[in-house]
Order: structure tokens, then sequence, then C-alpha cells
């Protein structure tokens, strides 16, 4: 089983977290959050954060959830992932969490692939732009048009 690890900008990971417990979805699921808050100084002390997380976890597999691909949190956790054990994917949203607690028991790369997917479908549009009311132009070869004009 994979635990999992949201690490996010301030207060969203533990946000997320309380989601993902709120659920009810997979009570044995290991959740852990780690807020970056605005006061660190630099992606190394931020690293360092994140692997003292991953210590306190003591977990043999982990997937880190962060919330945008090349921000400090998702440096971060890149720079404490072994690709092996310890999986990174950015972009969390709440239909990916979703997937993903319901599903800490499959194997790493299944979960990940799984994360992925969730997050994408889980982005769509649901309503369209009202239609723009214009006034019609009469073509010159439209026959209605020349007959209001005689």
């Amino acid at each position: 089983m994979a635990a999992l690890l949201i690490v996010a900008h301030a207060p969203l990971a533990s946000a997320l977290a309380s989601v993902a417990r709120h659920t009810g979805l997979n009570p044995d699921a290991v959740i852990e959050a780690f807020d970056v808050p605005p006061g660190l100084r630099g992606l190394d002390e931020i690293s360092e954060r994140v692997r003292d997380v991953l210590v306190r976890m003591n977990q043999p597999q982990v997937l880190v959830l962060t919330d945008v691909f090349a921000a400090s949190p998702c440096n971060a956790a890149l720079q404490c992932a072994d690709g092996v054990s310890v999986r990174v994917v950015s972009g969390v949203n709440v239909p990916m969490l979703w997937k993903v607690v319901d599903h800490v028991h499959d194997p790493l790369d299944q979960l990940v692939a799984a994360a992925v997917a969730a997050g994408q479908q889980g982005v769509m549009q649901l309503s369209t732009p009202a239609p723009q009311v214009q006034p019609r132009r009469a073509a010159a070869h439209d026959q209605n048009h020349a007959q209001h004009q005689q």
C-alpha cells in the first residue's frame, strides 16, 4: 500500500488532506500534508522539510502530490523522490486525490497513472457562454432583403 504526501503552498496541502480524510473512502490510507509557508528560504530548506516528513512517514512507497508544476513545492518534492519508492505528480485536484485515496493498494505505477488520468478527467467545462444577440445583416443576394427595400 502506498502512502500519500501532499506538498503545496500553504494552506492548500492541509486543506486537501482534510478533504481526503473527510470522504472516508479508505480509512486505512496514510495521508500526510506539508504546507510550504511563504517564509522558507529557498529550495534547499523546503526540500529538507519534505525529506523530514518522508522519513517520519517511514513508508515503503509514497506518492507525492503537488499543486503546481515547477513551483517550489514541486521542485522540492522532486529533489526528494527517487523515482522508485517515492513518485511525484503535480497539478493535484480533488478528483485526483479521491482516486488516489481509493486506490492506495494498487501498485505505485498504476497509482501514478490513475492519479494523472483522474486529474485530467476532473477538469471540464460545464457551461457554455450565452449566445450573443446581434442583428442579422442581410446579404446582397438575400431575396427577403430585396423585398423589404421595395
